[in-house]
């Protein structure tokens, strides 16, 4: 099962573009944490908040080789080039990494925290969808550390303590089957076709699944809704199973290939990766919506409870770093330091020229406006469209 659509793990993370504007939603063994003496000086891992305050990249890395183990969680191999992102740590740093329930949800990542806090086989860093960021950084679960990079992060997509800071993302998308789908598909209005019966898919449940819950948000933005009201979303499903386009099926590589799905909304990333699997059988085309782009970012946090709080920085700066974000962006996923990238001309050219083109300035829903779409989705969901009837 996709990262995408485990539940709660992709539950809030997002920004969007609507007509013009953008919005964005977008364990093992290991050494005990503690001080690591160097001379005169010593520095606590444990606490200490930026690559200077541990000593440098020297100290750091010492450090780290010296706890020899770093646990993550929930890093699928297969999601956003993780497989190649830890092969290139450890080949790096000669640093083992314990890949603990590769399959896992955000609230996963996070009960993990609470309930190992005390273990060596606790995680050390996670990954996980910004609602569940900013829920245990309230709870006070996460150690704030400023990477190197810091300032390539925009404001808005950071915790200003450094408890936690976004990663990679993408954005809402349309994959469709080119050789079996014979209406122009360019946005969400354009799904509106009887022609379209029962060839349209989302990346699983909205009540769960972040994926299908932004398709939702990007769905009432492209139909008069707006952040602070996500019913047009809604609606607009409704309206797509009582023709019978909508159907209820899981994404996968399998079920497109297999002609079950012909049409799915679902990241960018994970649209552009099944186009590669299927293809040469299938011509797999992949577009942003004209008419609503939506994009969500995941976040990075360092638990407060790392057992190897040396290896969980390391790995920060690692990710951080243009190796770290142009290997995920060889895996379809959008850095969050792309723009900066962009710029200072550090962006692997070929791995962004794989991914569906879009503009515009990412804008960012409130905490609020995202609990309440949250809350509405839950509670209206199954009924607005499991009781449409095509």
């Amino acid at each position: 099962m996709s990262k995408s659509s485990k539940l709660s793990k992709r539950a809030v993370p997002f920004a969007v573009v609507a007509a013009g504007s953008l919005v964005l939603a977008a364990c093992g063994s290991s050494s005990s944490a503690g001080s690591t003496s160097s001379g005169s000086s010593a520095v606590n891992y444990s606490t200490c908040e930026s690559l200077s305050a541990c000593g440098g990249m020297s100290q750091l890395v010492a450090a780290a080789k010296k706890e020899g183990v770093l646990n993550v969680t929930a890093l699928p191999p297969g999601w956003a080039n993780y497989g190649e992102i830890m092969s290139a740590f450890k080949a790096k740093y000669g640093i083992k990494i314990n890949d603990i329930n590769p399959d896992g949800s955000s609230a996963e990542e996070i009960n993990a925290i609470k309930q190992l806090k005390n273990s060596s086989r606790a995680p050390d860093v996670i990954d996980v969808g910004p609602a569940f960021a900013q829920s245990a950084a309230a709870e006070g679960l996460l150690a704030p550390y400023k990477v190197a990079t810091w300032n390539n992060i925009a404001p808005n997509e950071k915790a200003a303590n450094g408890d936690w800071y976004y990663d990679y993302g993408g954005y809402i998308s349309i994959g469709y089957n080119a050789t079996a789908i014979h209406v122009p598909i360019t946005g969400f209005k354009s799904l509106e076709n009887p022609a379209l019966k029962g060839d349209v898919a989302l990346d699983g449940n909205p009540v769960g699944a972040a994926a299908a819950f932004n398709a939702v948000y990007a769905a009432a933005l492209a139909n008069g809704g707006s952040f602070a009201n996500i019913k047009p979303g809604l609606t607009y499903f409704a309206n797509l199973a009582k023709m019978g386009v909508y159907v209820p099926v899981q994404s996968s590589a399998a079920a497109i290939e297999s002609g079950q799905i012909k049409v799915n909304i679902d990241w960018d990333y994970l649209n552009v990766a099944y186009g590669k699997l299927v293809a040469p059988k299938i011509d797999w085309k992949v577009i942003v919506p004209n008419d609503a782009q939506v994009a969500g970012y995941y976040a990075q946090a360092i638990s407060k409870y790392a057992p190897d709080p040396a290896a969980a920085r390391l790995w920060e700066e690692f990710l951080y770093s243009p190796t770290g974000q142009n290997l995920w962006l060889k895996g379809f996923a959008r850095p969050v330091e792309l723009p900066q990238m962009m710029t200072a001309g550090t962006v692997n050219k070929t791995y962004l020229s794989a991914l569906p083109p879009v503009s515009g300035t990412p804008s960012f829903p409130t905490s609020s406006e995202l609990n309440t779409a949250e809350t509405v989705v839950a509670s209206d969901w199954a009924n607005a469209v499991g009781s449409a009837k095509g």
